[in-house]
């Protein structure tokens, strides 16, 4: 008989903007490393700790680059979230904590984490096991710092253990990246750890999914699932075809220029359907292109660590004449005047 495979992705259609939950501040102490340090190294405004600066995926990237390169410590990732105190929990893994057993919980999170950052899961249950694995659509041509994997799936594992009251281990966790002595794996998963492998993935024991949380709190599921359910409606609602489109044009400028029919089939619908939904809302293909590429020009210029003729390449422009015409077309001077005139600002 043929094995019975069920899988299911949570897709996210949050933009590229996100806060870095307090707790995460917090929690950098206890690895030594202080959150203006850590800023100072990746270049981003100090006020991203206040939620007055939301940070882009690229950003928390950084951080993540950061925090490995300064702490020297192959074990800070899944350290960090091994020590956050569920007191401090941000609402929405709060919400996954008290759910009525360890699947609800990971499908929870995986659909709350839509409200604070742009990251996906994908969801494979199949010969008794449970597998997880998690991407970042707007850098999906970048492999994410090694220490942030170990901090997803340490977060994702101590929801389970911290629910069930025992100390769960899956059955292996699989790893793209070669092996590195010290990082504590193994230890802290307490499982065999695979790696050089084709992705990155944590592998649950399909029976640990089924089991009931001890922390189950359904007065106060009730009090956050709601408000969650609403903002995810609410914002689904005001994603209008003009937004959708530039989101898949987010994810799929960078060294190319993706067409009309490109973009409709990302978006699950004919060319002629897409093209006249965004008639109807006073737009056209090569606009939403165009203003596509502005916003994602203005994001790389302002980080000095893009070079301009690499900026070019990453929103499609393949000459980079080309490139400086339209960009002097777009704001009256060229890409290196305009990084000089707003350099801090962002």
């Amino acid at each position: 008989m043929p094995t019975k495979i069920a899988q299911f992705k949570v897709t996210s259609g949050a933009p590229d903007r996100m806060r870095a939950p307090r707790a995460f501040w917090a929690s950098l102490k206890k690895i030594g490393l202080t959150p203006g340090v850590v800023l100072r190294h990746s270049n981003i405004p100090p006020t991203v700790v206040s939620g007055d600066h939301l940070i882009t995926t690229a950003q928390l990237f950084a951080l993540w680059r950061s925090i490995g390169e300064l702490s020297k410590d192959p074990a800070a990732g899944w350290k960090l979230m091994s020590g956050m105190e569920s007191a401090k929990f941000h609402p929405t893994l709060l919400a996954a904590l008290h759910a009525r057993d360890y699947r609800e919980c990971l499908v929870r999170h995986a659909r709350y984490k839509q409200l604070c950052s742009a990251q996906e899961f994908r969801f494979t249950e199949k010969e008794g096991e449970f597998q997880i694995e998690t991407s970042w659509p707007f850098v999906a041509d970048e492999s994410p710092p090694p220490l942030m994997i170990d901090a997803v799936f340490a977060i994702l594992l101590e929801l389970g253990r911290r629910g069930t009251m025992t100390r769960l281990s899956p059955k292996r966790i699989e790893l793209s990246r070669q092996e590195e002595r010290g990082n504590g794996l193994k230890e802290f998963f307490g499982c065999p750890v695979k790696y050089r492998c084709a992705r990155d993935m944590l592998v649950l024991d399909a029976a640990h999914v089924a089991l009931p949380f001890v922390t189950h709190n359904e007065e106060l599921v009730q009090m956050l699932a709601p408000q969650f359910e609403h903002q995810l409606k609410t914002r689904e609602q005001k994603q209008s075809t003009v937004g959708s489109v530039k989101w898949v044009l987010r994810r799929l400028l960078s060294g190319s220029r993706p067409d009309v029919a490109v973009v409709a089939k990302e978006l699950g619908m004919s060319e002629r359907s897409l093209q006249r939904r965004i008639t109807e809302e006073g737009m056209t293909f090569r606009q939403l292109l165009n203003e596509t590429r502005k916003e994602l020009i203005r994001e790389y210029l302002s980080d000095e660590s893009v070079e301009i003729t690499e900026a070019a390449f990453l929103v499609g422009f393949e000459n980079t004449n080309s490139f400086y015409r339209a960009f002097r077309s777009w704001e009256g001077k060229t890409p290196a005047e305009w990084r000089t005139d707003n350099r801090g600002k962002n």
